[in-house]
């Protein structure tokens, strides 16, 4: 079953600051929880660009290195991208980013639609954790950006 999260963050900065530390890939691994041991094991340019293959380990549950491949396959600069799973640990997952000035800085907006699988397995681990992993990356990151851009709230 497809779950969809959609999550909203203003940030007390200007859309090109905002606009350069998302496009930056390396900054990922700076936004994702430390529980998650996220390790990018693919080069990456300085620069995100449409068609950007990423290679990452994760470690997301029970310290088990699960291997994620994700393409960045729309870019609008300043406005939004998007990257898809190509293989990795879901079923599927297609993360839209979307900026957009607003109140003397930027609100952010993710748009999240994932789906683990339809096993019972799948249902059973989204119920016990997934989901809720899920939910924690975004909570972190919120805070994370917070320490990085200073205090904006949620949307």
């Amino acid at each position: 079953m497809i779950r969809t999260l959609i999550h909203k963050q203003w940030l007390p900065v200007s859309l090109d600051k905002a606009w350069n530390y998302f496009a930056t890939p390396a900054n990922l691994q700076d936004i994702t929880p430390e529980d998650m041991t996220f390790e990018i094991i693919s080069p990456i340019p300085d620069k995100m660009y449409q068609g950007l293959i990423i290679l990452y380990v994760i470690r997301p549950f029970a310290h088990i290195p699960m291997r994620w491949c994700t393409e960045i396959t729309h870019i609008q600069e300043h406005r939004f991208f998007v990257d898809n799973q190509k293989s990795g640990p879901y079923k599927m997952w297609h993360h839209e980013h979307h900026f957009e000035e607003q109140d003397g800085g930027v609100l952010m907006t993710d748009i999240l639609h994932y789906d683990i699988g339809k096993s019972f397995l799948g249902w059973i681990a989204g119920a016990l954790f997934v989901h809720k992993k899920v939910q924690n990356i975004f909570t972190y990151r919120k805070k994370r950006l917070e320490q990085i851009f200073g205090p904006g709230g949620g949307a």
